[in-house]
């Protein structure tokens, strides 16, 4: 193995573990968060996917976004929004710019509702 691979990896592990440190969303008050946390809010909105998960992520005719992101990983998050689950009438939003420049800041707006930390499904940003 050359010393560039191993450079590139270790490197690789380096970001990795860099960025585990890092919190997933910054929230105060239960509705103040981030700007970055703040994107996918409005990613949430612009999407519309109140219309199947509800305005509240309660769930109506998709499942409740409070309990899935309790058990779904970031991965399976991101396979789902990028390519739907047809059979259950979840589309795919693989060709949604705003969805899919933005599916990392969703996956914590959602993910801060699924742990209780984010109050309230409308947040503002902190000042």
């Amino acid at each position: 193995m050359c010393l560039r691979t191993i450079f590139t990896a270790m490197l690789f592990f380096f970001c990795l573990t860099c960025h585990a440190d890092e919190p997933l969303y910054k929230v105060a008050e239960g509705y103040k968060v981030d700007s970055e946390t703040l994107k996918g809010f409005k990613t949430w909105r612009a999407a519309a996917c109140d219309r199947c998960h509800g305005a509240n992520q309660q769930g109506l005719v998709g499942p409740s976004l409070i309990e899935r992101l309790k058990i779904l990983t970031k991965e399976e998050f991101v396979k789902t929004v990028t390519d739907g689950r047809l059979e259950k009438g979840m589309p795919s939003f693989k060709t949604s710019n705003t969805v899919m420049s933005n599916i990392d800041h969703l996956y914590a707006y959602l993910k801060g509702r699924s742990d209780g930390a984010i109050t309230r499904s409308k947040v503002e940003e902190i000042k």
